[in-house]
């Protein structure tokens, strides 16, 4: 088990969800929150399991489903999970619109005062929960992540994800075995303040360490996909790349843009200036004046670097003005 990221912030102890026997039919201290894709076979599996796990904690719980636009039957199935048990919630989307959208629906429906996180699919392993818990509680950790220390995936998948994981590791700040677990258990402030949007569910942890929250990680089971096929292909990588250089300037220059932007104007106004100043100085020493393609670059590269100073500063007028998470479109709602 890793230890707390570096920088974190020291928080006093507290005690994890509420007592045991408490009343089932108060407001959960679990919320189980499920996003999915055409998995409609593991659905009635994943559901018995986790109820039994939530059960055996002997604390109110809740199953929160989000349906990402399935078109298997998934969404059939949770309406007969929800007419079996009210605790079972779910959220539909009309369309398919990704993982984070999901997770994000299901953070803003949750109700407990912690949130457990994990895949339709039985990789994920809902028995780990209970120690996921205890880390939480005697680590005193805002978030414990989900380590597949031994990965039961295609050799390409067990690849790029050491490469995502070493890489976002190396730069972030924060170092994790395993930053995309499904696996994960979050306190109630972790999901009320970091945003999730676009592809971001990959960079969670890092996000919550950024806020300053306490993260800390769990070597958990992993299992084989039983049904279906996993969603993993090579588009995900490109749109990996994009989602870690977005969480770079999220880390780094959210609240400052100008920073990033002006020290790029800066040095493309000082090379250019540079090479301008070249010319004028043979010039003035009696040299004739011909337009040369290095006098043009250095034109452009003035005329670059005013372009990044207003980037910047309407990055900066962005940045004031930007507040609240946006609101993801559900189409229908079960509890």
């Amino acid at each position: 088990m890793a230890g707390p990221a570096r920088g974190a912030v020291t928080r006093p102890a507290r005690a994890v969800g509420r007592a045991p026997g408490a009343d089932p039919e108060a407001r959960p201290a679990l919320s189980f929150v499920v996003p999915l894709l055409n998995e409609a076979p593991s659905l009635a599996e994943l559901y018995g399991r986790i109820r039994e796990v939530g059960e055996g904690l002997a604390m109110p719980f809740e199953l929160v489903f989000v349906d990402d636009g399935s078109t298997d039957g998934s969404f059939e199935a949770l309406k007969s999970l929800h007419a079996e048990d009210g605790r079972v919630r779910v959220l539909r989307f009309g369309r398919n619109r990704g993982k984070s959208d999901a997770l994000s629906a299901g953070f803003e429906a949750a109700r407990g005062d912690l949130v457990i996180t994990l895949d339709a699919d039985l990789q994920d392993d809902p028995d780990e929960v209970p120690r996921m818990l205890q880390t939480l509680r005697e680590g005193d950790y805002d978030l414990v992540s989900g380590w597949k220390s031994v990965r039961r995936d295609p050799l390409s998948k067990r690849v790029a994800s050491k490469v995502f994981n070493w890489v976002t590791g190396r730069f972030s700040g924060i170092r994790l075995h395993d930053f995309n677990c499904g696996l994960k258990v979050y306190r109630r402030e972790v999901t009320d303040t970091v945003p999730v949007y676009g592809e971001l569910h990959r960079f969670l942890p890092v996000l919550a360490h950024w806020h300053g929250f306490r993260v800390g990680e769990l070597a958990v089971k992993h299992h084989p996909r039983r049904y279906g096929r996993s969603h993993f292909g090579a588009s995900r990588l490109v749109k990996g790349l994009f989602d870690f250089v977005t969480v770079m300037f999220l880390v780094r220059f959210e609240r400052r843009p100008l920073h990033l932007f002006g020290s790029v104007g800066l040095a493309c106004m000082a090379a250019g200036g540079g090479i301008s100043l070249f010319f004028v100085v043979r010039w003035l020493a009696g040299e004739p004046m011909y337009v040369r393609p290095i006098m043009i670059a250095g034109w452009v590269l003035i005329l670059l670097g005013l372009q990044f100073f207003s980037i910047g500063l309407l990055g900066e007028m962005l940045a004031r003005g930007h507040e609240g998470r946006a609101e993801v479109p559900v189409r229908e709602r079960l509890g």
